[in-house]
């Protein structure tokens, strides 16, 4: 199910952002590979969830739910809203972080088809409990089943399993491998995706199925495309090419080409993040006096904002110190609302329109659509950016200064010979250093994760009185009696499937004050209020 296509004029910023789907991750990781994997995964997780909640503006993540599946499937988390939510986070992965790593159970095949369907109930019943408002954005689900064992495997598992299962309110069903294989080059830790994947005609929907090697960088990488605008009710950017500009792929000059983009960001902006060293500069915060091209696609007057390209420049022609602002990326339209020969089309031109920058060495200078009320009297400004070509199919797009900005500066000529003495320091000292080809900021820490949940973080001891001095749980072999000190997840799950001698018990004197611990926040049940 896609959500609806937003309508009133000059949606905000903050409609575009939060129609962000709800997420459920399932942990389908058994002994003994947990024992390998649960480190990375735990700090990936705290990695990602201190950035993801750390970030002002809109929310970029709606709601979240963990479960574990071993040999029975258990509600770690129930949905929780992910933006001002970090040290309950914290305690969802510290619960990880203390699960048996070694040892053996006795495997139940079920575990992970409850898991799923225990989740859509969850997901169900939280919509009800907020307001009508809140329920709007809660409309679909993407599912995410993170496992060690093959993933084809998996899938097919997934597909017997849930083949009577009603799974209209899923949008996305995604199966991911962890590869036991450590990561070689850090440049390259980005998921794949399976290519044989076939859609899957008894769910009647897709479930796609990726790879992930078993490494911190890499499950970061994975778990921070959720923080990416993936909607795609509706292509974000029209890139108008006229015939002047590239009379071999263009249309005739009265009828210019429209390449239909989709706006992605290429990094997220330090203001964004309170209590760092560029917290204080607004020009790419939402908030401040500038606007960036993502707010302005969002805040644009017409359905799609536009880009008219007014000239070509020759890629050695920029000067780097006349760009402004973050980077934004042009991808191919993956609008679902396209049919599938405009799709196409759309991509060889884009295509062609890469390939033939590469070729020539040029760039592209565009005119970004002015805002501003038609019927005011004051005349709207306009942005202007360069669009630059890569090795992939994507365009890089910068903000670019005009006349207005500029300040006056000089620069004198670079003299011919330097200093003898001088120039043997100076290339003695640069001999010194390590020199790379290339600069990777995979392998560049800034501490920013520690920093950021060292602002955020509070005592467990505050969310849970008993946890500190609760032991690690311990998991016989032999089939045997557990307990589990687990606060109640906000409603009630789907009936479970009894183990011989297994029950999960919660003291009477703790179940009070763990459902008001679980219980949804005002803010929770009304994400729109203030």
């Amino acid at each position: 199910m896609h959500p609806g296509r937003t309508t009133g004029k000059g949606p905000s910023t903050h409609t575009q952002i939060d129609q962000q789907p709800p997420r459920l991750l399932i942990v389908h990781i058994a002994l003994p590979s947990w024992a390998d994997i649960c480190t990375n995964l735990c700090e990936a997780l705290q990695n990602f969830f201190s950035l993801a909640c750390s970030l002002m503006g809109p929310s970029r993540m709606s709601l979240f739910s963990l479960y574990m599946v071993q040999d029975q499937h258990e509600c770690i988390l129930p949905f929780v809203q992910v933006k001002g939510n970090f040290a309950r986070l914290q305690t969802c992965i510290s619960e990880l972080r203390m699960l048996q790593r070694e040892g053996c159970f006795r495997s139940q095949g079920a575990s992970l088809r409850l898991a799923v369907e225990d989740g859509l109930q969850q997901f169900k019943q939280y919509s009800r409990h907020v307001t009508t408002r809140a329920a709007l954005t809660y409309t679909s689900l993407e599912i995410t089943i993170l496992t060690s064992q093959p993933g084809k495997e998996v899938v097919k598992q997934l597909e017997e399993g849930l083949k009577d299962t009603d799974l209209a309110r899923v949008r996305r069903f995604q199966v991911v491998e962890v590869t036991k294989g450590m990561l070689e080059h850090v440049d390259s830790a980005s998921p794949v995706e399976d290519p044989s994947n076939d859609e899957s005609s008894i769910l009647g929907t897709d479930i796609d199925l990726q790879t992930i090697d078993n490494d911190i960088v890499s499950m970061e990488i994975f778990f921070k495309a959720w923080l990416h605008n993936s909607g795609t009710d509706q292509e974000q950017i029209h890139l108008l090419l006229s015939s002047q500009c590239f009379s071999s792929i263009s249309r005739p000059r009265d009828n210019p080409m429209c390449l239909k983009c989709d706006l992605q960001e290429r990094l997220l902006s330090p203001s964004l993040l309170a209590g760092t060293a560029d917290s204080s500069l607004r020009m790419d915060d939402p908030k401040g006096d500038f606007i960036t091209l993502y707010q302005m696609a969002s805040q644009s007057s017409a359905s799609h904002y536009k880009l008219q390209v007014i000239k070509a420049l020759k890629s050695s022609g920029l000067c780097e110190s006349l760009t402004y602002g973050l980077p934004f990326i042009l991808r191919p339209t993956s609008c679902w609302q396209l049919d599938w020969d405009e799709l196409e089309t759309n991509q060889q031109h884009f295509h062609a329109l890469c390939h033939s920058l590469l070729k020539r060495e040029w760039l592209l200078l565009a005119k970004g659509e002015p805002l501003g009320p038609g019927h005011s009297q004051r005349i709207p400004a306009s942005t202007f950016y360069v669009i630059m070509p890569s090795r992939s199919l994507t365009l890089l797009v910068k903000a670019v200064a005009t006349r207005e900005l500029m300040l006056p500066s000089t620069f004198p000529l670079l003299p011919e010979d330097p200093h003898d003495d001088s120039l043997k320091n100076v290339e003695s000292m640069l001999d010194s250093l390590e020199l790379e080809p290339t600069y990777n900021p995979l392998h560049v820490q800034s501490h920013l994760y520690s920093h950021l949940s060292s602002i955020y973080a509070k005592p467990q001891g505050r969310l849970h009185p008993h946890w500190e001095s609760r032991a690690p749980r311990k998991h016989p072999c032999k089939t045997g009696q557990l307990q589990t000190n687990r606060a109640r997840a906000t409603v009630a799950p789907l009936p479970m499937t009894p183990v011989p001698g297994r029950a999960s018990k919660m003291p009477a004197a703790s179940k009070s004050s763990s459902d008001a611990f679980f219980l949804p926040s005002e803010w929770e049940k009304d994400p729109s209020r203030p």
